[in-house]
């Protein structure tokens, strides 16, 4: 069963294995996103600013 962890309340029933993922990314929409884009080889790479510079991606 999958819970909101705030509450306690329960929100769906899934498998072990997603359940598990949505609770390790924290229920993360943006951890979540970062996961998707790293499976389809999206990697975020740093950005050059200046020479020697580099913004890194959040």
């Amino acid at each position: 069963m999958d819970h909101a962890p705030d509450t306690g309340k329960v929100r769906d029933v899934r498998c072990t294995n997603c359940n598990s993922a949505l609770g390790k990314l924290r229920d993360d929409p943006d951890a979540m996103r970062r996961a998707i884009a790293y499976l389809e080889g999206n990697v975020w790479k740093p950005i050059l600013e200046a020479p020697g510079v580099y913004q890194l991606p959040s």
